[in-house]
């Protein structure tokens, strides 16, 4: 363990704030209108802890075995911790869409780690990098349109339609990303499933 790991383990010990927040503000006697202020604050810090763990990495020359692992560990259930959360409440995205998410991150954290235990280090792929950036930028919209929501400014369909929208994209380029992963890494996956 070093800095950069810590750093990483912060984003995976902040993300349930999220769902607590967006789910439970009445609970904590939250005002409605600092809802989506508080969410995107927890949601900046998440996306600042992923460039400052990486940028430690590189920087020290601490990229470690651990933190290979936790890195996409972390964007997943950051990710997935949100989309989850926006099945609920007002931004009622279908959880079958969410699914996809969840199972494509199964699918390639199941094929890397096939191929880990047979000494192959599947890449990772530019397109992994701008699925996770996609998914940020996705749950970052939506975390905004939450303002003009709770002060009344658009409706509850027109939130709900365009959040549709942005997960949908977000959920197709997942699938893309995947494709992509599985084509890129061909001839190391034939050696086991062929």
């Amino acid at each position: 363990m070093n800095l950069a790991n810590y750093v990483t383990l912060l984003r995976i010990i902040v993300i349930p704030l999220f769902p607590l927040v967006y789910l439970k503000y009445e609970f904590f006697k939250i005002n409605i209108l600092w809802v989506p202020y508080i969410l995107l604050f927890i949601l900046l810090f998440c996306e600042l802890t992923d460039l400052v763990d990486g940028f430690l990495a590189r920087r020290k020359n601490q990229v470690t075995e651990i933190g290979k692992l936790i890195d996409p560990m972390a964007d997943s259930i950051t990710n997935i911790t949100v989309f989850f959360t926006f099945t609920q409440g007002w931004v009622g995205v279908p959880v079958l869409l969410v699914f996809v998410f969840l199972y494509r991150e199964f699918f390639i954290t199941t094929l890397r780690s096939i191929c880990a235990l047979n000494g192959y280090a599947l890449a990772a792929r530019t397109s992994g990098k701008i699925k996770t950036l996609l998914q940020a930028v996705v749950t970052i919209s939506i975390v905004i349109l939450l303002i003009p929501y709770t002060l009344g400014l658009i409706s509850l369909e027109t939130l709900r339609w365009t959040s549709l929208a942005l997960v949908g994209t977000a959920a197709t380029y997942s699938i893309i990303s995947a494709i992509d992963y599985i084509y890129a890494n061909k001839n190391y996956l034939k050696k086991f499933f062929v």
